[in-house]
């Protein structure tokens, strides 16, 4: 019995292997550009001169690559027998809807998708690894 455990944000994931009392652990980095808009008024006073600002396109691109940070993590999930997901944000969500729209076999296999601060790889491991030891079955 193969148990994964995930922590993810943005920037990276921490997936976490648990096999017969033994950890492996893996970090993987997302190359996602952290944008900020800039753009706005020109001018302090109103009705001057405004930059269009193309959110819809930074909108994509940082979808794309999204994308392919979830591809870069799926070789390493794939053959687990359960899987958990953590994160302080909304990547763990969006990674779960991700595996149920396009890795069903794999979707079928995540247990929970839990939110959970930032922390360090020795708190994450415990935190998975409490996970998996007080496991109760439920429906997502």
């Amino acid at each position: 019995m193969k148990n994964t455990g995930i922590w993810m944000d943005k920037e990276k994931a921490y997936i976490i292997d648990i096999k017969e009392n033994k950890e492996d652990m893996i970090t993987i980095f997302s190359e996602i550009e952290d944008y900020r808009i800039h753009g706005g008024s020109g001018t302090r006073f109103k009705g001057g001169p405004q930059d269009v600002v193309q959110d819809s396109k930074y909108l994509e691109r940082e979808k794309n690559q999204f994308k392919t940070y979830f591809k870069k993590i799926i070789p390493y999930i794939e053959n687990a027998d359960k899987i958990v997901i953590y994160g302080p944000a909304e990547a763990g969500e969006k990674f779960h809807k991700e595996l149920e729209e396009n890795y069903k076999k794999i979707g079928k296999k995540v247990k929970a998708v839990l939110k959970a601060d930032s922390m360090t790889e020795n708190q994450t491991k415990a935190l998975i690894r409490d996970y998996f030891k007080n496991y109760k079955p439920h429906i997502l």
